[in-house]
């Protein structure tokens, strides 16, 4: 039998009643976890809307990654289909093409990319994992799946290679042995080559590892093997001996063919390169040093670091190109990690500014008996990736299409907008594109392989990144893609941090004092917000044109709780200033460091950074209209800020922290509000404070916030915070009921404070103070008060103990009034409640439609050619006339970390509760607007994603998403209109998802294409002499010997195989049209083309035969015609 909470009966007709006082929060124990309440009149209000979103509308699936690939491992390129894959330590491939191409996948079991491996122009991929396990993945299909995979149980996978149209795949090993592996069906053969056979029988130790495997270019039967030791063996794969076998004494790291087949390079541990002929195999036939110090004739190079890798590439008309990286002195420790292009006698090293994973030259041709004619060098960095162009004697790099560069400085936060003004990112770009940086490559990108349509997802779509050095991203996002439209550099509206003068700032932040920490941006207005972790706000106002002024900023002391002051002393400024003495004012901040001596006096009344005093030159674009910053008060850092919001329409921007609220009017560059939290109930304080010893605890906010707080931007500033799972969700479950005495409001509305409830530790320090932080401010259009018949401008302020306050601002009536006449802001005594810390508010009409923030019209403020006496500003309201009338109503929707509500204003009724989880707490809330209908979508610290419809909270979806693994995930994840979210996955890679099942439907149309029909390019004609001289490779049928028939089967305890749900074949068969079936013929008459080469042969000589001896048939006939018997 379900138990019946009879209190909360008691509840709702306390908040339906007439005499139930200003607020509605009596109600807030709600209904049981994940359910909905209604309370008091909600039947007859429910009635009038209809809610038209379902559950069918709602489905999750991860749409694009975008940025640079963490923890890189490798990198693989398609010299005919002209794309680019890199595998990651985490077992994750990036596939790129074009722009627009860009193709995302995961190993299942996250083991390490090793080696990748392209079927050239085949559409396929091989890689193979830490886990000793090959997998075959189709790329013929938008998302790649795994075709097939080979697990080997009793050796490790060192090296793989993969000749030119064929279909065998060589793998060395650990222990020195090279098997081999059939593509199609991915089985192993039984043809091994093991390295005690591949050596000589004297040898008495180990070569090593496999580290190089490749078939000469001139006879695809010999196989060149590399070993660690400085061993190398050329196999004969027919005869199954050595050929030939080389002995160097540094250890090899890399090697690489000439393209004749005569002719191989080796990179060694000491810093040299080694050039063997295969006609003299005793000694190198060249070794050179090329970063080591030229020594005396006779004695040994003087050794360098390690050469990695060495690539010989040969071109037609032009001295072969030597790329290697590594093989630096030693003496040049400070050195950055190089790459060296050595060109005939010129030698280039090109420095980089992290350290090289790999790289691989991009060359004309796919054969590797011809000429490679290299044109550039992809290099894959541990935090970036760049091309060089091979064909400029300075070689300049490619200009990057991918948003690569989106952890250049590490994401502190993030902000999506959907379905924003459609000329916002023209104007962005146009802006942006004058500061781009000059010396690129002209020509185009060299990786430009795969298909890309726009697709039928249009609207703009714009993502915001803030960065721990002060900058902002702003991001064209739409379609699918990332590309930077503009960058803003808050960190130029300080002083640049001196050396001596930096102390102040490392005992707040340690580093990084010029980090982001919030952002707000009015899309429509163009009013752009940020928040910094040294506590300081700035508005930033959009403008065409460039300007240079100075930088008005403003001090605000926000004085910290009663209970934190040490020595009680009256307040020298009231908790609300008089308004005649606020005008506008800029006031210099260098000069108010003085009240600090070098006696060591407490600080007091210091900022933590110093506004610019001088006139500065501010370019087209985001302008600094004003700097607000907190001061120290009493020896103790200012709080950082945990809320931020912005009104174009009404010009003022309020901000909080855990110890007050600050409003400033910045049209008069006026401070209306510093008060503190406890300050703003008047004598309603809900909650009862305990005294406390006055320096129990001096850690700033971010030792309070493990979870909400947002100064924890990114790992290097959580090493004092508390983040173990119970500490993040753990409630103080027992109930301390608190009798307070019954307060009359401002309004003469009097209520009964009386509550059992407990308060988030996500919120509340370690030490479980009182301390109450605002965490969610909203403005809007609404009654500040329950007798209230009009809308008015109010201020919804949320804080971290689930109470609510509305605060109403009277602005002046005229236009004219508002840049003079003070703006006064009050308190308005109604007060709403929730359990747990406040996310977020959102406001709908009477009908249940989304009511938008009024804004102003953005208008330039340094236009020239306006006449600014006579212009206006230009509001959007957002609301009807009709909404004004006496008796009407809204709802406003709010969201704490445990529980949504929805009210009814001005009656204060709440109307529905649900209570969105028990055991965890959200993380992220937005109110969104998805198929015209507004919903409430949730992030949840044990990743669950929730929707839930509006107003009446019925759940829409639930899904285990993601599992909060990373403070990162915490800081980054936000939702935005029309189903789409983002998150940051890595700490150089944004996530992006969709919550919309129609967009799930329709994402493959959005996707790129990696594979696109190519016919492969025609082999170069060898000619007569090279035909006959060049060796026996086109005569070598590698199905024959590596076959089952010849070579037999592979023991089953070698390795195991996986099968996918297709072959090679099937795969194939996925492409079709004409070109399809070309290029399918293509392969198969090349993988038979020695035995129809070898029947045209004798085809050919059986006719030639023939011809003959009907000649010498008929020459006979006619020389014995006419002879009679006797003749003979």
């Amino acid at each position: 039998m379900k138990k019946f909470n009879f209190r909360k009966v008691l509840d709702g007709l306390t908040a339906s009643s007439p005499g139930s006082g200003s607020s509605s929060g009596s109600n807030s124990g709600g209904a049981g976890s994940g359910s909905v309440h209604p309370g008091g009149t909600a039947g007859v209000l429910r009635e009038g809307i209809q809610e038209s979103l379902i559950s069918e509308c709602f489905q999750i699936c991860k749409t694009v990654r975008h940025g640079f690939p963490y923890q890189p491992t490798a990198l693989a390129f398609d010299p005919v289909q002209k794309i680019l894959a890199i595998g990651t330590r985490t077992g994750a491939i990036r596939i790129l093409g074009r722009p627009g191409v860009d193709c995302y996948c995961q190993h299942e079991s996250g083991a390490a990319v090793l080696q990748l491996q392209f079927l050239i122009n085949e559409g396929a991929l091989v890689s193979a994992s830490s886990d000793d396990t090959l997998h075959l993945w189709n790329l013929r299909q938008k998302r790649p799946a795994i075709l097939h995979s080979l697990k080997f149980n009793r050796e490790r996978i060192t090296y793989c290679h993969l000749p030119f149209q064929s279909k065998w795949l060589y793998v060395g090993t650990e222990r020195g042995n090279t098997h081999i592996v059939n593509i199609e069906s991915f089985i192993l053969s039984g043809y091994v080559i093991m390295w005690n056979k591949a050596i000589e029988l004297s040898t008495k130790t180990h070569p090593g590892p496999v580290v190089h495997l490749s078939d000469s270019p001139r006879d695809e039967g010999k196989l060149l093997i590399g070993y660690e030791n400085g061993t190398v063996v050329f196999w004969d794969l027919k005869s199954k001996r050595a050929e030939l076998r080389v002995y160097y004494d540094e250890a090899i790291h890399s090697i690489d063919w000439h393209h004749e087949g005569k002719q191989f390079m080796c990179s060694h541990s000491d810093g040299s390169l080694t050039l063997w002929n295969l006609k003299s195999p005793s000694r190198p036939f060249q070794t050179t040093v090329p970063h080591g110090k030229s020594q005396r004739e006779g004695r040994k190079s003087e050794s360098c670091k390690p050469i990695l890798k060495v690539e010989y590439k040969t071109c037609r008309n032009s001295e072969p190109f030597i790329i290697f990286s590594g093989g630096l002195s030693y003496d040049k420790a400070c050195r950055r990690p190089s790459l060296t292009i050595m060109h005939g006698k010129a030698i280039t090293v090109l420095e980089m500014d992290h350290p090289i994973v790999e790289f691989l030259t991009l060359c004309e041709t796919p054969y590797p008996n011809e000429f490679q004619e290299p044109y550039a060098v992809a290099v894959l960095l541990e935090k970036d990736l760049i091309v060089v162009d091979l064909t400029q004697t300075n070689f300049p790099i490619f200009e990057n299409p991918y948003p690569m560069d989106i952890h250049e400085s590490p994401v502190t936060c993030t902000a999506y907008f959907a379905d924003c003004p459609p000329d916002l990112i023209l104007v962005l770009y146009s802006i942006g594109v004058k500061h781009k940086k000059q010396g690129y490559s002209n020509k185009e990108w060299p990786v430009s392989g795969g298909a890309w349509n726009l697709g039928a997802q249009t609207y703009p779509e714009i993502i915001i990144t803030g960065h721990a050095d002060g900058t902002i991203k702003f991001w064209d996002a739409s379609a699918m893609t990332l590309q930077m439209l503009y960058k803003l550099k808050t960190s130029k509206v300080f002083e640049k941090q001196k050396v001596g003068d930096g102390k102040q700032t490392c005992e707040i932040v340690e580093e990084d004092p010029f980090a982001v920490q919030m952002i707000y941006w009015c899309p429509e207005s163009r009013i752009f917000c940020v928040s910094g972790v040294s506590a300081y706000v700035i508005i930033y106002k959009f403008s065409r044109h460039e300007i240079t002024a100075e930088i008005v900023s403003l001090e605000v002391r926000l004085q910290c709780d009663v209970e934190d002051i040490i020595t009680p002393e009256p307040e020298t400024s009231p908790p609300f200033p008089d308004l005649s003495s606020q005008l506008p004012s800029s006031r210099s901040l260098s000069g108010s460091t003085n009240t600090v001596s070098s006696e060591g006096v407490t600080k007091d009344s210091i900022p933590c950074l110093s506004v610019k005093t001088r006139p500065v030159r501010m370019p087209p674009g985001y302008q600094a209209d004003l700097v607000i910053q907190l001061v120290w008060v009493d020896g103790e850092p200012p709080q950082q800020i945990t809320s931020l919001a912005v009104s174009s329409a009404y010009g003022i921007v309020a901000f909080g922290n855990c110890t007050g609220l600050v409003v400033v009017d910045f049209i008069q560059k006026t401070v209306l509000l510093s008060m503190g939290t406890i300050d703003l109930y008047r004598s309603s304080d809900l909650y009862q404070r305990q005294p406390r010893s006055p320096r129990k605890n001096r850690q700033f906010i971010a030792d309070n916030f493990c979870m909400r707080g947002l100064s924890n931007f990114y790992p290097d500033l959580t090493k004092r915070i508390r983040t173990s799972y119970q500490s993040l969700t753990e409630l103080n479950d027992s109930p301390v009921p608190l009798e307070l005495e019954r307060c009359k409001s401002p309004t003469s509305e009097t209520r009964e404070n009386s509550y059992n409830r407990s308060r988030s530790s996500s919120i509340s320090s370690i030490d479980k103070d009182s301390k109450e932080a605002i965490t969610a401010l909203y403005f809007m259009e609404s009654f500040a008060r329950k007798n209230d018949s009009t809308v008015s401008p109010c201020l919804f302020v949320g804080t971290s103990l689930g109470m609510v306050i509305l605060i109403s601002l009277n602005l002046p009536s005229s236009d004219e009034q508002r840049f003079t006449e003070p703006v006064v802001v009050l308190p308005s005594g109604t007060f709403l409640s929730l359990k747990g810390a406040v996310l977020t508010f959102s406001c709908m009409d009477r009908t249940g439609n989304l009511m938008q923030p009024p804004y102003e019209v953005w208008r330039d403020p340094n236009n020239t050619d306006e006449n600014e006496k006579t212009w206006k500003r230009k509001l959007v309201m957002n609301y009807s006339s009709s909404s004004q009338e006496m008796g009407d109503h809204q709802y406003t929707i709010i969201c704490s970390e445990k529980q949504a509500k929805v009210f009814s204003l001005p009656s204060q009724t709440c109307l529905y509760v649900h209570n969105i989880t028990e055991t965890s707490f959200i993380l992220q809330a937005d109110v969104v607007v998805m198929c015209n209908s507004a919903c409430l979508a949730c992030f949840c610290a044990n990743g669950h994603i929730m929707i839930m419809s509006l107003p009446s909270l019925r759940p829409m979806l639930d899904v285990n998403y993601l599992p909060l693994t990373d403070m990162r995930i915490a800081r980054t994840f936000c939702f935005t209109n029309e189903g789409q979210a983002l998150y940051l996955v890595s700490p150089t890679e944004i996530q992006r998802l969709t919550y919309s099942q129609e967009m799930c439907d329709n994402i493959q149309d959005m996707l790129g294409d990696l594979f696109t029909p190519i016919e492969t390019p025609e082999a170069q004609n060898r000619g007569f002499l090279k035909g006959l001289f060049g060796g026996s490779g086109q005569t070598f049928d590698r199905e024959e010997l590596f076959g089952e028939a010849s070579a037999g089967k592979a023991s089953r305890s070698l390795a195991q195989h996986i099968p996918g749900p297709g072959s090679i074949e099937g795969m194939k068969g996925a492409a079709g049209g004409v070109m399809g079936e070309l290029t399918r013929a293509r392969i198969a008459l090349d993988e038979r083309g020695q035995r129809l080469g070898e029947l045209e042969e004798k085809t050919a000589g059986m006719m030639t035969s023939a011809e003959a001896f009907s000649k010498h048939a008929h020459e006979l006939m006619l020389k014995y015609k006419d002879k009679k018997w006797y003749q003979f």
